[in-house]
Order: structure tokens, then sequence, then C-alpha cells
């Protein structure tokens, strides 16, 4: 399939609302957001979104169709263009500051608050026709070239946003939209850099100026991933409307709905990948929506266009670090009950926990509970059903999320496995000799101490992939040994070939899922394929004098383990 021609272009990374729509890039109308807003008044609104869902560009929307300088046909044919009296008394009205600090990512507190002022003083060069104003008077514009020094101080960047909140106001004649992206970011970094206590006090100056004390103020929106405790960063702040992911409110604004990816896909006419999409980047409940990360459909679209054999990738997951489901996954050291709430999870299950949603970037990892809530703010758990209070049952999204939690999972048994060197030796010595039920026997003792993947809606061979990955783990600890997986063999594709650094063996495992539990079967079967494909041809092609061939089968923490000889299949 060639890709379409004489379509729009696919906005990836498109966070300017303005570029969107005058360059042809495709749009999925949000501007309902702007009715609702006004509609549901709120003098500070806080929402509260995993990242790459659409934050950024939904504030921009806002401020180009409040601004005084906004250009108003770019909303021509979307949704907030039929409230003709919405328009009419709100487009292109009011003064707007706009600022994001997600680019707030430094070392130490004094670069971090370089880069703050840089953002601060970059607002302000935009609005230097105040210098010419004449309503203003000269202490006024004194103190706004404070905001244009290059070597501004704390004090003045706290005060920052008000300041500029007063003189638009007096310049206008109107009250002050203030737009804030990202607001939490800079708290983020400075946790991991260890300056967070002065940063977090920049930080509630900085907002309590804006937000509280700020007559000038019409109204202001704010975005993040956390909703920073009131008594942290918010004190005193009594105008604040959280809008966060349970809430019912705004909730079809951020990510994609299912009508608008099936318009999506029908508009670029790769309607076949409509269910892949689903599996993959569906399943996230904002409120009482179901929604899909809009950074994934749109990368898949991206590629799908232009291949249509293309398979889903982690887009999303693949912009972050995923240091919380790391941090999660290492908690369960030998926390039984945690490692069967991951596995139920895993196996598309849900978990009932209580989940805090105001929390310090200092109490997120003080405790398992605060990392429950930590996954579910930041995208990796959503909600089933409506919360109970903070009583929530939660589920993983999608195949995507799911993904990244089997990945940590891998990664952490590999961690483990490496530092029991001793059964490890046994484990390969076993098999280098023919022992299988020695294999078998230390085989079922990690099975039962990692976390299993059992996934009734996933395919019998992603499963098997799960296996698989624990066997080249342990096999790993072997450094002269060449050990390959899905390599070529005869008329297919060996699971695994181990081959001990003696020079004269190959060992051929083939690894199945006991789908109906039947270890016995599933693992004959597995020694059936060998067989049947010839794997051990190659090897004696290249003169191997001794061919071991195991069949693994696997259910839940429980294996079989079937060694055949040479020659033959055991009937």
């Amino acid at each position: 399939m060639c890709e379409v021609m004489g379509r729009k272009k696919l906005p990836i990374g498109i966070e300017n609302f303005e570029k969107l729509r005058s360059a042809d890039f495709y749009y999925v109308d949000k501007t309902g957001l702007i009715r609702d807003l006004l509609n549901n008044w709120g003098e500070v609104n806080l929402f509260t979104r995993p990242r790459r869902f659409g934050k950024t560009l939904n504030m921009s929307m806002l401020e180009h169709f409040f601004s005084l300088e906004g250009d108003k046909s770019i909303f021509d044919g979307l949704e907030i263009a039929r409230e003709k009296e919405l328009c009419e008394e709100y487009m292109g009205k009011y003064p707007v500051v706009s600022v994001s600090l997600k680019g707030i990512d430094a070392r130490t507190y004094e670069m971090a608050f370089q880069m703050a002022a840089r953002i601060l003083k970059s607002a302000a060069r935009k609005l230097q026709y105040l210098l010419d104003s004449d309503v203003l008077s000269e202490q006024d514009k004194a103190d706004y070239r404070k905001l244009l020094d290059d070597n501004m101080s704390e004090d003045t960047f706290g005060d920052g946003l008000r300041l500029l909140s007063e003189l638009l106001e007096k310049h206008h004649g109107k009250k002050v939209i203030l737009l804030i992206d990202e607001y939490d970011v800079p708290l983020a970094k400075a946790h991991a850099n260890g300056y967070y206590n002065r940063m977090i006090s920049l930080i509630r100056i900085f907002l309590g100026q804006a937000l509280k004390t700020n007559s000038s103020l019409k109204f202001a929106v704010l975005t993040g991933c956390l909703r920073i405790s009131k008594e942290s960063i918010f004190t005193g702040l009594n105008n604040l409307k959280v809008l966060s992911l349970a809430d019912e409110r705004f909730d079809e604004y951020f990510g994609f709905t299912d009508v608008e990816v099936r318009d999506l896909l029908a508009y670029y006419e790769i309607e076949e990948h409509y269910e892949k999409i689903k599996t993959w980047y569906d399943g996230y409940q904002f409120g009482n929506v179901e929604v899909y990360c809009p950074w994934d459909v749109l990368n898949h679209c991206d590629r799908a266009r232009s291949e249509p054999d293309a398979q889903p990738e982690n887009y999303w997951i693949n912009t972050s670090s995923n240091d919380a489901v790391k941090r999660f996954i290492r908690e369960t050291g030998n926390a039984a009950m945690l490692k069967r709430e991951i596995e139920r999870l895993v196996a598309g299950e849900t978990v009932t926990k209580e989940i805090r949603q105001e929390l310090t970037y200092p109490e997120i990892y003080q405790t398992v509970d605060n990392i429950w809530s930590l996954l579910f703010t930041t995208g990796y758990l959503t909600q089933r059903g409506k919360p109970e209070g903070r009583i929530m049952k939660l589920a993983i999204p999608n195949l995507a999320v799911r993904d990244v939690f089997v990945t940590q999972i891998m990664e952490y048994f590999k961690e483990n496995v490496r530092e029991d060197g001793d059964t490890l030796n046994r484990f390969c010595d076993a098999l280098q000799n023919g022992e299988a039920e020695e294999v078998e026997k230390i085989f079922t003792g990690y099975l039962r101490r990692t976390i299993s993947i059992r996934d009734t809606a996933v395919r019998k061979e992603m499963k098997e992939n799960f296996y698989h990955g624990v066997l080249l783990g342990i096999l790993g600890v072997k450094s002269r040994w060449g050990v390959t997986s899905n390599r070529e063999m005869g008329e297919g594709y060996a699971d695994i070939l181990a081959e001990p650094d003696t020079g004269d063996m190959g060992i051929i495992i083939e690894v199945k899922y006991a789908h109906d539990g039947d270890l016995e079967a599933a693992s004959r079967e597995a020694l059936r394929q060998i067989e049947h494909t010839g794997y051990e041809d190659d090897l004696e092609d290249d003169g191997v004098e001794k061919i071991l061939k195991y069949g693994i089968a696997c259910y839940k923490k429980r294996c079989r383990v079937a060694l055949a000889n040479k020659r033959s299949v055991a009937k």
C-alpha cells in the first residue's frame, strides 16, 4: 500500500496550535474544552494528566483562542466556532501570558533557576510594547525592565507573573489569563538532583503570587502529571479547581476517544489497523471516558501509511525511563502479596487500592502504597469502573504498557539470577549432563521466585516468550557458552541453542506453554517439534557429536522437562 497522497500531515510532536492549523496538519478537535472551561467556571484550573496526552497542545489552543493577538481564522470549522455567543465575548479579547516549565532540567539549583528565569524573560520579551505605553508609569516600566534583565533576582522571578498581569491590565484595561504548562516538572527534576527544598520554595512563591494574590487575574489554567499537595505548594490557594484523571469533567479532552481514532484511520484509509491499535494503545479511563494514548496512535499511523504490515511499538513508553515501574518491581523482594498483585495485573485482572493523588515528590517512593498512586497518575495503571472515594480498581491499560511491566520483570529476574552463581552452575551442569529431573527442579524453583506471566488475553507465543526469556537469563551465566535464540536450523527456528565450551556438544531447547495445564503433553509436543523440523541436522553437519534435545513445558509457576535421545522421541 502506498502512502495516501493529498492528505493532511500527521501532527507528530506538533504542540503549537496555530502551526498545526495553518500548516495543514490533521487535527482531532478538542476545542470543546474552551466551552466547558468557560461554562464550568474556575478561577484557577489544574489539569493532571500523563505526559504525551495533549496537555501542551491544548494550552496552545487556549492561548490562541483568548489572546488579543490570536488569529481567529484558525478556529474556523471547529466545534467552538459553533458557540457564537462565547466566541463573541471571549475570542481574541484578553491579554494572555503563557509559560511552560517542562524544559527546566538541571543538575543544580543555580542552573535550574537560570532556566526558569530565561522562561519568564522570554514571556516578558513578547510584551515589550508595554515600554511605549501611555498608561504605565515610569516606575511600572522600570519594574518591567527587571524581567528583561539577564541577572534577574529570585525576588523578581517570584513576583514576575503577578507583575506582568498587573501591567497588562493597566495597559489594556482587561484582566489577564495565565497559562502554566507542566508546572511540576522542575520539582521532579529538583527531587532527582537533590535541591528539592529550594526549588519548591521558589515555585511556591512564583505560583502563589500569580494565583493567590493577583487581583489582575481573569482565570488561570495549569497542567502537570501530579497534583502536588496543597500543603506543599498551593498553601492558601482556595480558588483552585483540580481536574484529575478520575474527574468526569473534561474527561474527553485529553487523549483520543474511540470515535476519534476510527475517524483518523478512515481518513488515512488504514482502517485495517484498528484492532491492533485498540489492543495496544487503548484502555486508559479518564473519568467516564475510555481513551487512547495519542502519541502512540499518531506514531503507529505514520508507519502504517507506508508500511501495511507495520507492527505496534511502544512509542509512548520509549520516551521515558520508566523509573516508576522499575522501582515498583524492585519493591517485590520477598513480598509475596505484592508479587501476586503484579501477576494479576499482568494477567489483565484488577487490584483494588487506595490512591492518593496529592503527593510530594519526596513521598513518592517512601512506601509501596505511594508508588501505586504514582503509577496511576503517570499512566502506567488506569482505573476500572467508578472509584469509591480514594478506593479504585486498577488495571494495566493495554499491551504497550503491559510490555513495560514484563520487560522490567525480566530485567529484575536477570539481576537476581546473576547473584545466584552456584544454583546457575548446577542448572547448566545438569543441562549438559542430560539430567532432566534436576533441570526441572531448579527451573521450577526460579519460576516460583519470579513474577509469572499468565494472561488469558495474550497470544500463546507471547506467554512462551516469557519463559524463553527466563531460560536465556539463566544460561547467560555461562559467558563462554554459545547461546543463541530463535536460530534458523533445519526447516524451522530453534527456540534456544546452547553450545557448551567443550566444542563437541549442542543443546536444543524448545519451549511450550501448556495452555490447558497438561505439562506432560506439552513437553512431548516440544520434542516432536524438534524432531519434525530436523533442528539437529545443522549441528551434525558442523561435526557436533553429542546433541541433547529438551522439550520444556511451562504453566504459571510449574514446568516439565522432557529429554529425547539423539535419534528418537519417547512415545
